[in-house]
């Protein structure tokens, strides 16, 4: 495969719809944040990156459309993403059921992948399209490197002989008429019981070539999978930097003010062309500074009338995006109001828990603290409230254009 391949009759579906209990968490382990975005978001960003132009289809448990909602809001690639399929009762049913909304007519290999696996590289993407493309169907494949032993009784174990035996990886890759219709013939025949595609496959009559799997391409399963993807994210978003913001604003007529997304009754206001947010204004500033992307005043001019009264809230999400669309992430933010009213430390939690939801992080990446400037200057004459701000953000050694 070359860059700047358009894979316009390729699809990418994801099965998504377990429950994931064996993580010990209580939502479902795709849904489950690592490195400041959910697995299921991490996996539809690896293959947007691998096959641009690829339509990606994610297979769904029906009570899950709104954990399914928030989670590709963190997407960052150009992507095609399809409405999700729901699943049904086990794996073969999800399948079906993602293979069913897709069109012959439209796309003609189908890359079946389980979304709990975010380290497919390209190089197994593609060797997995190239054999799907001369077969119609093919499956990546590893040795199996441990000793194995078979159960035979609650207390007793047999050895059991690992030569020739291979374990076998997602993704599974596809003609789409090849496995769309094995699958149909085997739910017509009312068989349910098999638990990976490529068997299935081989029960309806067709055979199934390999190409070689990757040791890194490992399922999260257990909780100290977590750790170790977290680690491995980590070290790919080695670019990390600090940005630094500052805002100020004036009181005048009000009877509240907004700071760092929160409404505290006040008697008077702060002025500005928009809510006059001092405290998300200056967050904003700082993670535009960390990507040296410009500054609020470029982004959202006061000169523009459709940000009279906004919402600061839009000005730092957009910031977030930004880092995102980078195929970075926000690692912290750190806020310091000056002001000698309101008082800060009531509100200081509600503020923390508004800027993580904004920026989609975990409250322990934010920070708010506040200080009076000791009677001095404008903020000491109760003339107004200054705010600083600093983020630091990790981004790619490649830089990914936005």
């Amino acid at each position: 495969m070359t860059d700047n391949v358009n894979f316009n009759d390729i699809a990418v579906l994801l099965v998504a719809a377990g429950r994931g209990s064996r993580a010990g968490t209580e939502l479902p382990k795709q849904y489950q944040s690592i490195a400041s975005k959910t697995v299921l978001a991490h996996c539809i960003d690896r293959f947007a990156e691998a096959l641009p132009g690829a339509k990606i289809l994610a297979v769904i448990h029906p009570d899950d459309i709104e954990l399914y909602r928030h989670a590709i809001q963190t997407v960052s690639a150009d992507i095609q993403l399809l409405p999700p399929a729901i699943g049904g009762a086990t794996r073969q049913e999800s399948v079906l059921s993602g293979l069913n909304a897709l069109h012959e007519d439209v796309v003609k290999y189908v890359l079946i992948h389980d979304c709990v696996r975010v380290f497919a590289s390209d190089k197994l993407i593609h060797a997995g399209l190239r054999a799907a493309q001369i077969s119609g169907a093919a499956i990546p494949v590893l040795p199996v490197s441990d000793s194995l032993r078979k159960a035979i009784s609650s207390e007793r174990t047999a050895p059991v002989d690992r030569e020739g035996l291979l374990a076998v990886q997602t993704p599974q890759c596809f003609s789409l008429e090849l496995i769309h219709s094995a699958h149909v013939k085997a739910a017509a025949a009312g068989r349910k019981d098999f638990t990976d595609d490529a068997s299935l496959a081989e029960w309806a009559g067709h055979e199934i070539s390999t190409f070689p799997g990757e040791a890194g391409n490992f399922k999260i399963t257990q909780p100290e999978d977590f750790m170790r993807a977290e680690a491995m994210l980590l070290a790919e978003l080695a670019d990390i930097r600090t940005g630094y913001g500052y805002d100020v604003h004036a009181f005048g007529p009000g009877d509240h003010v907004w700071l760092g997304g929160v409404r505290i009754p006040h008697g008077r206001g702060l002025v500005g062309h928009s809510d006059a947010d001092v405290g998300l204004h200056a967050l904003t500033d700082a993670i535009l500074g960390a990507l040296a992307d410009g500054d609020i005043g470029k982004l959202f001019p006061p000169s523009d009338p459709q940000w009279k009264g906004a919402a600061s809230h839009i000005f730092l999400a957009e910031a977030v995006r930004r880092v995102r669309a980078r195929g970075g992430m926000i690692a912290h933010l750190d806020l310091t109001l000056v002001c000698e009213e309101p008082k800060i430390g009531p509100h200081r939690d509600a503020m923390r828990a508004e800027i993580a939801r904004i920026c989609d992080l975990e409250i322990d990446r934010v920070a708010v603290k506040a200080t009076t400037s000791e009677q001095l200057g404008f903020t000491g004459r109760r003339e107004g409230i200054a705010a600083n701000a600093l983020a630091t953000i990790r981004l790619p050694l490649r830089r990914k254009e936005a």
